[in-house]
């Protein structure tokens, strides 16, 4: 059995290490960040007609203000996201499977134009076409400090699963080189995998930013 390293926060940790057990792996988690809430003020509802969030995490830490949004269409990237949204109470969410710049095609599709963006202080590259975005930090990642507990647990042959270019770097500063050798990387993008450094057993990244797709490439390391 595979050992597989979750390094995301909780609890999106949790649903990957589920997954990956389901799949017959031996998941351990080990976040590098946590999420903590932003103070923001919200705009009026009026001023958009769609409302984008990319992370669960914009709809756990949006607070109560977050609902004075309910009457817009919403568009979610991944389905916990969307399924975040739905159980918030709203009654329109549109999910993508894929990544930010895939949902805003999907926006224009729809003849929506200004959207109200409830994000994270950092966001991965979108491509935003015609579309109008104000987006607003609702949360932000704080590094955790240092687990010793990463190093014992990266036994030879371990796959780590690292999901953002922040995760990586910090990564690379905890694990050295000359720990690297036998271990191995499934990186959510290709920007990712290089945030990663070299002289790892290997690296790979799937073609879709896709935490499935991600444990699929694990799986196939256990082969």
């Amino acid at each position: 059995m595979k050992r597989v390293l979750i390094l995301r926060p909780e609890p999106a940790a949790g649903r990957t290490a589920a997954k990956a057990a389901a799949l017959g792996m031996e998941a351990r988690i080990h976040p590098l960040f946590a999420p903590q809430p932003v103070d923001w003020t919200p705009p009026v509802p009026e001023d958009f007609d769609a409302l984008l969030l990319t992370s669960a995490h914009g709809v756990a830490f949006a607070g109560p203000a977050l609902l004075h949004y309910r009457g817009l269409p919403a568009y979610a990237v991944g389905a916990a996201t969307a399924q975040a949204l739905a159980e918030a109470g709203f009654p329109m969410v549109v999910a993508g499977d894929s990544d930010g710049s895939a949902i805003a095609a999907r926006i224009i599709n729809d003849g929506h134009g200004r959207v109200l963006h409830l994000a994270g202080t950092t966001v991965a590259p979108m491509k935003t076409g015609a579309l109008d975005i104000r987006r607003i930090a609702v949360y932000g990642m704080t590094g955790l400090p240092p687990d010793p507990a990463l190093i014992t647990d990266t036994v030879s042959g371990s796959i780590l699963l690292v999901h953002s270019p922040r995760a990586a770097v910090r990564l690379a500063e905890q694990i050295g080189r000359d720990r690297r050798e036998h271990l191995h990387i499934v990186a959510i993008s290709a920007a990712t995998l290089a945030a990663c450094g070299d002289g790892w057993a290997s690296g790979q990244a799937p073609a879709l930013p896709r935490d499935d797709d991600m444990l699929a490439l694990a799986l196939r390391l256990c082969e």
